[in-house]
């Protein structure tokens, strides 16, 4: 029996890895609904390919546009063409689907994962956002829905391989890897001149701008940590980061018996978005294979907070708890922006960011709009002390 999947950002990079994995097993997956920003034309060519039954775009202007590029013949079945808040919910909840590849970018598909999760949808995530913001509020939901949230995030996806060799209450420690980003071996006293296009220079994954930013900040690996305790159950002192340049350890897991068990694999997505959509199956896998003789050698260190303070901000905002993790996300996607745009300095994102966790603190979050609300409330502080630095 085919597996439907239903995927949010199919035109991204893990929404484009999702559908490569999905045409290299025809015999077990079906497209049933696709969801994009604004790529119109690449929605367009995915219809073709995978005609699913639902196609979502940010706006109605997109769906115009959308029915006008796709040919017209009586014989052909076009999906139903829907936009917004509205079209992202049909597609998590009203497509079908056994499973929700969820590779969005910010919080815009965040209650549209909820709602998957709450009718026992089992939803495999690659938006880091969603856990940071609403970690407690989403495994709640699927908990209640008994649904599986499954991580291709291939940090999250190496240790969740890893912790299948023991049981829970023989864990010690997870070491999450990091590559280091561009900047790894950058003089401190340059930080402050680097450029955006310095930043997203990513020495191994290719990504969109604001994960490659927060590679470069190693913010994306503050986030993961806080997922690790979403997803594992630890806590926030039980994870700790590992600068492995080569990128091929994803992640490792330490056992009670000091037993040290990682998962390695070529810088290839499209492995933890299978292992995601076949779990507790493996199948062969349409990605790279790892050839450790042309690796040579495997490299480790510990990161410098002085370099990379913004892994000091996430701890911090894990340990805090409550709404604090939303306002760490907030807070550091204004502050990216503002980068990316010129507004300001490489070395200003890490202060704009605790700046605004300083004002917002960690209010108590019981519900997805109280994490909504604290969402909007540290991106308007954030844009407020961006603006006070420009006219300062």
């Amino acid at each position: 029996m085919l597996k439907t999947v239903a995927v949010l950002g199919s035109t991204g990079s893990i929404g484009r890895n999702t559908l490569e994995v999905i045409a290299a097993h025809p015999d077990r997956f079906q497209v049933v609904a696709l969801a994009a920003g604004d790529n119109v034309r690449e929605l367009a060519a995915q219809i073709q390919q995978f005609h699913p039954r639902l196609a979502v775009l940010r706006t109605a202007a997109g769906c115009a546009e959308l029915r006008r590029l796709l040919p017209q013949a009586p014989e052909l079945v076009y999906p139903e063409l829907l936009y917004g808040a509205a079209g992202l919910r049909a597609v998590a909840v009203e497509a079908g689907a056994a499973i929700v590849v969820a590779a969005t970018v910010g919080v815009a598909a965040l209650p549209a994962i909820h709602a998957a999760l709450a009718q026992g949808v089992s939803v495999a995530l690659a938006n880091k956002e969603a856990l940071v913001a609403a970690g407690t509020v989403l495994m709640a939901a699927a908990a209640r829905g008994g649904a599986e949230l499954l991580p291709i995030d291939s940090e999250h996806s190496a240790i969740h391989q890893c912790l299948r060799s023991g049981h829970a209450g023989e864990l010690a420690r997870l070491l999450l890897t990091a590559s280091g980003g561009p900047l790894l071996r950058r003089p401190l006293a340059e930080l402050a001149g680097v450029t955006a296009i310095e930043a997203l220079r990513h020495p191994t994954w290719n990504m969109g701008a604001r994960i490659s930013l927060d590679s470069a900040t190693m913010m994306n690996k503050g986030f993961e940590i806080i997922e690790a305790c979403h997803l594992f159950g630890v806590r926030e002192a039980q994870v700790e980061v590992l600068v492995h340049p080569q990128s091929i350890v994803h992640s490792l897991v330490e056992f009670a018996d000091g037993s040290v068990l990682a998962q390695l694999g070529a810088a290839d997505m499209r492995l933890p978005i299978q292992y995601a959509l076949t779990y507790p199956e493996r199948l062969p896998c349409p990605g790279m294979r790892l050839k450790l003789e042309e690796v040579g050698r495997l490299e480790f260190e510990p990161p410098s907070l002085e370099r990379f303070p913004c892994l000091g901000l996430a701890r911090a905002a894990s340990r805090a708890g409550g709404g604090a993790p939303a306002a760490l996300n907030a807070a550091d996607e204004v502050a990216a922006a503002a980068f990316l745009a010129g507004e300001i300095g490489f070395a200003e994102i890490a202060p704009v960011v605790e700046r605004t966790l300083d004002r917002v603190g960690a209010p108590p979050v019981p519900s997805l709009e109280a994490v909504l609300a604290v969402d909007a409330e540290a991106r308007r502080i954030g844009k407020e002390l961006i603006k006070g630095r420009k006219s300062a």
